[in-house]
């Protein structure tokens, strides 16, 4: 398969996702999150769009979105999420387990998704992944496979405040297995503006222990020097 070709053309989707203005219908607002849906026309399903400003320059959310490492940490809808090839340095592929949510009534699911960063002029990012077959990871019985038809972020910084970004998230996930539709669109409003809030917090957290470390090697610093 040609990953690099695959992860160009969705983040053409994910773009083209963005500038696509009709047809969204806003299905929640809250704590300055704005989660919208549409018909996804990959699946019978809905495409979601939430929005929201992170407090974070663009680059280093993106840095901190894309990076793998520190994921489960900061992201507690996730039970795992490892990279199981490097492509490249903006492209690999990651397997992730979720947890169980909506008060257990969806259970886990795992994916296999091509995960990739391509930067845009006016110094706007998108992370881009969908789905794909990886026959190293085939699917097992302790979850349900689910699949992310193209899914992403597109990261743009506030021009009035650069310190802050914009942050348009697109998801468009089939679950699989038996659920009920009427389920998945009752909770998935919620789920979405919880990871927004997950991800301020993972940014915030992340200047907290920057700021420690700095001044911790400053401090030693100052005593070398004595």
């Amino acid at each position: 398969m040609d990953y690099k070709a695959l992860a160009q053309q969705t983040a053409q989707e994910i773009l083209g996702y963005y500038q696509d203005t009709s047809g969204w219908k806003v299905v929640k607002n809250s704590k300055k999150i704005t989660v919208s849906s549409k018909a996804s026309k990959k699946f019978h399903g809905n495409l979601y769009r939430v929005e929201g400003m992170i407090p974070e320059s663009t680059s280093k959310l993106s840095d901190f979105l894309f990076k793998p490492e520190n994921r489960v940490r900061w992201d507690n809808s996730l039970k795992m999420y490892n990279m199981v090839l490097k492509i490249d340095s903006d492209t690999f592929l990651c397997h992730t387990i979720t947890q169980s949510f909506a008060m257990g009534s969806i259970s886990p699911r795992d994916f296999i998704d091509l995960v990739s960063l391509k930067h845009y002029e006016r110094n706007m990012d998108v992370i881009s992944s969908t789905s794909v077959d990886f026959p190293a990871y085939p699917p097992s019985s302790s979850y349900i496979r689910g699949y992310n038809h193209a899914c992403g972020y597109i990261c743009l910084p506030v021009q009035e405040n650069p310190t802050y970004s914009k942050l348009v998230m697109f998801v468009q996930t089939e679950m699989r297995g038996k659920l009920a539709p009427s389920i998945i669109e009752a909770t998935m409003p919620s789920n979405l503006v919880s990871f927004m809030l997950n991800v301020k917090d993972g940014i915030k957290t992340q200047k907290i222990s920057s700021r420690r470390g700095y001044h911790h090697n400053g401090h030693s610093s100052f005593l070398k020097k004595k």
